[in-house]
């Protein structure tokens, strides 16, 4: 499995970064985890073809993790062209959010016939969904958005990639993470805590509980930027266009 890192930052571009994206290449399968509203842009520029893409699964409907979808799907019929089909996932209350959020920003384009077949899955808490070749089971964490926001466990190719999503400490994390060969995790914090997202102090504490193999920081706010890479040893952080396999 090979990760490209399309955004990884927060919902205000601290450091610069693009919205959260990540671009998994798996044997039998690709798929972006999120879609954060800069993500076509960030696909242009990392040199990830649309078309490319089997299938985006988010982990919750905050514009800076899922505004890039009417975009993409837009580009699908309009510039890419693409004919095969795709498939979006996400939590209960995306089929009515999807349609929304395209009419808000594009109107009439949630109705327009296209020429690929759209498939849009809820996906349950703690119900494993079979996505192509890869098998997806959502967490529950703590981060209002309107609809459930989860942790996401992927297994594919006989690889584990787990996602935190954004959210405070939750004891779901050590079922969604353990023993992954990656942990993608959320820390827009340094020093001090606050509601909805996770801190270095608090994360640091909990990791040997989690006991991922490795573990990429993501959504890193000002006071994690602010800290030199050698803070966090033990842990990688994330860059935009960084690529790795797993």
């Amino acid at each position: 499995m090979k990760l490209k890192i399309l955004g990884c930052g927060d919902a205000f571009g601290s450091g610069g970064r693009f919205n959260t994206c990540f671009d998994v290449t798996a044997r039998d399968m690709r798929f972006l985890v999120d879609c954060g509203a800069s993500s076509m842009v960030a696909m242009r520029r990392f040199g990830t073809a649309p078309n490319d893409i089997d299938a985006i699964m988010l982990s919750h409907l905050h514009g800076d993790h899922f505004a890039g979808l009417p975009f993409f799907i837009l580009d699908a019929q309009f510039v890419s062209r693409r004919q095969r089909p795709l498939t979006i996932a996400g939590p209960v209350g995306l089929k009515a959010r999807l349609p929304a959020t395209m009419e808000a920003l594009f109107p009439g384009s949630s109705t327009v016939e296209r020429r690929f077949a759209l498939d849009i899955v809820e996906m349950a808490q703690g119900t494993t969904a079979e996505l192509g070749a890869a098998t997806v089971t959502p967490f529950e964490v703590r981060h209002p958005s309107g609809a459930p926001s989860h942790a996401l466990r992927i297994a594919c190719d006989g690889t584990v990639l787990s996602y935190s999503g954004d959210t405070e400490w939750v004891e779901a994390l050590i079922p969604a993470g353990r023993d992954a060969d990656l942990m993608i995790c959320e820390c827009y914090l340094y020093d001090r805590k606050a509601p909805y997202h996770l801190d270095w102090g608090t994360l640091k504490t909990n990791l040997p509980r989690i006991g991922a193999k490795r573990v990429l920081l993501t959504h890193l706010g000002p006071s994690m930027l602010a800290q030199p890479g050698a803070t966090f040893d033990g842990v990688e952080l994330a860059e935009d266009g960084l690529e790795l396999d797993v």
